[in-house]
This record gives structure tokens, C-alpha cells and sequence, in this order.
């Protein structure tokens, strides 16, 4: 099976997160279950690193930042992330799903994932979930539940 870490952290997240099944507190029961669903070894490890970076970056400092500040995608960010998702992240901000804060942490995520190609819509949308999840424990269920509809509905939200 040819398979990357993003599909082993959205087999995660699907699997535990979003079907409200505990997740195993062990990394061996987790990396068990990734192994009798057919990821290799190399994957899991990386996808580990990577929610260990998720994890380590959970207490963001508050960015001091004016709303009428733009934020511009660096050279290594614009290879990754195409104008569209560009355009979904900020889109994303301005609806008050991300904080300035969160988007430079989903920023921070799609970069430290593994592979030179651009990040695909659906993938950054996995990212965006997994670091509000991950940064949510504030948050009502229903407050999450609104986010996850707006991340994956087809056509972004309209607000009157």
C-alpha cells in the first residue's frame, strides 16, 4: 500500500476523532491498528513526528495583529499551497474559523508534512480539522461541528 502521512493522520483522525471512539493513550495500540490497516512502518512514524509537532505547538503565543493586516505566502509556502488553498486558508480566517494564530499553525502543519507537491484542497482541509480539533478543547461541540461543516462543505459558507 503506497500511502502517505497524510493519509495515516486522516485514517487517524477518522477513525478515533470524528466516529467520537477513544483514542489508545499507547502509541504501540495505535500503531498496531495503523499496521493491520496496511500503513508501513516509515508512515506511521512520520505521522507521529508530525502530531508530535501538532501537540508541541498547542500553546501558541496570541499574535498582536491588526485586522486589516495581510498575511503573504513565503516562496516555500506558495510551492506547497496554490492560490486556491491560499485563498481557503484567509477565507477561513476571515469567517472567524481560524484565528491568526491557528492559521499560522495549519500553515505550520501543511509545511512540515512530508513531499515537494502541492498540498491538495481535501488534504489541507484534513489539516485545518485536525488543528482545530487538536486546539479546541474550549470549544462546544456544536461550535465544531459548525467549523466541520464549513471546512468541507463544497461551496464556502455565505454570511448575511
Amino acid at each position: 500500500m503506497k500511502e502517505g502521512v497524510i493519509d495515516v493522520l486522516m485514517y487517524i483522525f477518522s477513525s478515533y476523532l470524528d466516529n467520537d471512539d477513544d483514542l489508545p493513550e499507547d502509541r504501540e495500540s495505535i500503531d498496531e491498528d495503523l499496521r493491520e490497516a496496511g500503513f508501513a512502518s516509515r508512515e506511521i512514524e512520520k505521522a507521529f513526528d508530525w502530531l508530535d509537532g501538532l501537540a508541541l505547538a498547542g500553546e501558541i503565543p496570541e499574535v498582536a495583529q491588526s485586522r486589516h493586516a495581510s498575511r503573504f505566502f513565503a516562496r516555500l509556502e506558495q510551492q506547497r499551497m496554490d492560490s486556491r488553498t491560499q485563498g481557503f486558508i484567509l477565507f477561513l480566517e476571515q469567517s472567524g474559523v481560524l484565528t491568526p494564530e491557528l492559521r499560522e499553525l495549519v500553515i505550520n502543519r501543511i509545511m512540515a508534512l512530508d513531499g515537494d507537491d502541492p498540498i491538495s484542497m481535501d488534504e489541507l482541509k484534513w489539516v485545518v480539522m485536525m488543528v482545530l480539533f487538536n486546539n479546541a478543547p474550549e470549544q462546544d461541540e456544536n461550535t465544531l461541528m459548525h467549523y466541520e461543516d464549513i471546512v468541507f462543505a463544497d461551496q464556502p459558507a455565505t454570511y448575511h
